[in-house]
């Protein structure tokens, strides 16, 4: 269930705002006139979020790559891999 607190809140009542989204790890939303405004999350969940969505960005292009029939074998990926750490060292 959703976590809802008005924008008042967030500025008479912010330290209690920050201690509901670090320990709930979900967006806490703001209201401003009874309307949603914003969403509000710890620094960890935002990063978490972010992450999977590049995740999912790079879920994305490797569909699209093998329905376009641009894949390589792994083999062949990880000798291109071992190959470029050689040449860093």
């Amino acid at each position: 269930m959703p976590i809802i607190r008005s924008s008042a809140d967030l500025r008479t009542k912010y330290n209690e705002i920050s201690s509901i989204c670090h320990a709930s790890h979900e967006p806490v939303f703001i209201t401003k006139g009874g309307r949603g405004d914003l969403a509000v999350m710890s620094i960890e969940t935002y990063e978490l979020i972010s992450g999977k969505l590049e995740l999912y960005h790079l879920l994305d292009e490797g569909h699209a790559a093998i329905k376009a029939g641009k894949k390589r074998p792994l083999q062949m990926v990880m000798e291109d891999i071992y190959q470029e750490i050689e040449t860093e060292s």
